[in-house]
């Protein structure tokens, strides 16, 4: 009960709303299934031990305070799952033992494979339901929910995931307040544990000594940014070719490919817009914009306020624009579908992201529920937030994907700006385009096959024509990199008819 009394006398709102959250599915899963039908899985991490004292005080709010005064629990009848691993930290394996020691916990210690194991385990007991420390942002924690079967081709069994939503901040709130034990490797520096083979401590933790003795690290509870949670995880990496850079997401160093022509592409979503409501003012100004860069723009497109249409239209472009520029429909209305569609064009799925809720929480103020945001949900895995001192709130960027947030002229004007100084991580500036337009009062007939041949003869060349009016004169527009390539183009279609037929503007 000391955990519940913990939680309640903390002034913390949002770990308030998260502990009630998990203990009422902890407690929808008990009325569920009986005590013998569930189990927890442990393994000594934080995760687990955050859900090993929410499971404790579930328990005793389940059971009801009546059938429990006798000093509180003094045995914990929830079935324990431990899968002992020779290569787990001997810290790991210590700190679960003194747990099963400390709060009575009924220890199934496996030492098979996890799959091999729970077929076992199933055979001798009546399990229906597993408790679970996965959060979002977990590898495996892609498509899950609070309550998922299990996958198929393993033994029948309900993940029941009552810490889903939690934050790194929401872990370490809750041990910090309810002042319980967790494994001492996470006093070490260390943020995510997982094997004495690919877990390290987290060099963003590290604490600078000039002495040049042995690095010591901050413990893991001060890590401010909660995304790199697992910096400490070894990646086995294969070895990169040297030959040349590789360009990801559109984001290569700009000396090395500063030949290559680079394209964007613009997505609007209104459903205000396709009704004809609202007339789009920044589809014309991005181009302007990335034109004035030396981008090209393949495309600009609106869709409607719908996940699937937005989805869809990511995913068609994304694999041929180094970036897309999408804006409308952010924000926490019904309509505000554009982080959902961005993430299901990715194949992620929506999680908290805590940096930008601390950010959310500074500019909203009193009207931030305190619990889980919609706003704060982006792509996961995949979000990239970016930071100007010019901004309340950092732009979000997913691979090569940029969600603006601005809703007239003047608000862009201010992001591109923005933009613009993130010249190396997500602006190439390319060579600025060069320009030239030529006016007629020939008729389309008259120039049209002129046309066709000067475009086949300067492929290099944007050749574009247009009339204000039907019959108001023709405005042929040559853009390009090279001036000399223009100007010579614009004097071999001169020479194709009389002097005085064009003039220039």
């Amino acid at each position: 009960m000391e955990v519940d009394q913990a939680i309640r006398g903390s002034d913390d709102m949002r770990l308030k709303t998260k502990y009630n959250n998990a203990i009422y599915v902890i407690q929808r899963a008990l009325a569920l299934y009986s005590i013998e039908e569930v189990a927890l899985s442990f393994n000594g991490g934080k995760d687990s031990t955050v859900l090993l004292h929410l499971l404790r005080a579930g328990y005793f709010l389940h059971k009801g305070e009546q059938s429990c005064s006798n000093g509180g629990l003094t045995s914990f009848p929830l079935r324990t799952i431990y899968f002992e691993s020779p290569s787990a930290f001997p810290e790991i394996n210590t700190f679960t033992y003194d747990a099963a020691s400390r709060y009575g916990l009924q220890l199934d210690i496996i030492r098979s494979d996890f799959k091999s194991g729970l077929e076992n385990l199933f055979k001798a007991n009546p399990i229906r339901a597993i408790f679970l420390g996965v959060r979002i942002g977990d590898p495996t924690a892609v498509g899950q929910e609070q309550f998922s079967p299990s996958s198929p081709g393993w033994p029948p069994f309900m993940r029941v995931n009552p810490i889903l939503d939690w934050s790194y901040r929401d872990v370490w709130a809750f041990l910090l307040t309810c002042k319980v034990q967790y494994c001492s490797l996470y006093d070490q520096g260390y943020t995510s544990i997982g094997s004495i083979h690919d877990t390290t401590p987290n060099s963003l933790l590290c604490i600078s000594d000039s002495s040049g003795h042995k690095e010591k690290f901050k413990p893991a509870y001060l890590l401010s940014d909660g995304r790199s949670e697992r910096a400490g995880r070894v990646k086995k990496c294969s070895p990169i070719s040297q030959s040349s850079p590789v360009a990801e997401d559109g984001l290569d160093d700009p000396e090395s490919q500063v030949k290559r022509m680079r394209t964007g592409s613009a997505i609007a979503v209104g459903d205000e817009i396709l009704s004809g409501a609202v007339q789009d003012e920044l589809g014309p100004l991005l181009c302007r914009k990335l034109r004035s860069i030396g981008w090209s723009v393949s495309q600009t497109t609106v869709v409607r306020n719908d996940i699937d249409s937005v989805a869809e239209e990511v995913e068609r472009q994304k694999s041929s624009n180094d970036l897309i520029f999408i804006y409308g429909g952010v924000g926490p209305l019904h309509s505000d579908v554009t982080s959902a569609g961005v993430a299901k064009a990715f194949g992620v799925r929506l999680a908290p992201d805590e940096e930008f809720e601390e950010y959310l929480r500074h500019v909203i103020g009193k009207h931030f529920t305190g619990d889980r945001n919609e706003m704060a949900l982006l792509p996961e895995g995949i979000t990239e937030l970016l930071h100007h001192e010019n901004l309340s709130v950092p732009l979000i960027k997913c691979q090569n994907v940029v969600l603006l947030t601005a809703t007239n002229p003047t608000e862009l004007e201010k992001e591109w700006e923005c933009l613009v100084d993130f010249t190396k991580s997500v602006l190439t500036l390319m060579e600025p385009y060069e320009s030239k337009s030529l006016t007629t009062h020939l008729s389309d007939v008259e120039i049209a096959q002129s046309l066709s041949k000067l475009c086949m003869q300067y492929p290099d060349l944007n050749i574009v024509c247009h009339r204000k009016s039907r019959a108001g004169p023709l405005v042929i527009s040559f853009e390009g990199k090279e001036e000399a390539r223009i100007e010579s183009a614009a004097e071999a279609l001169r020479k194709k008819f009389q002097d005085g037929v064009f003039s220039e503007t």
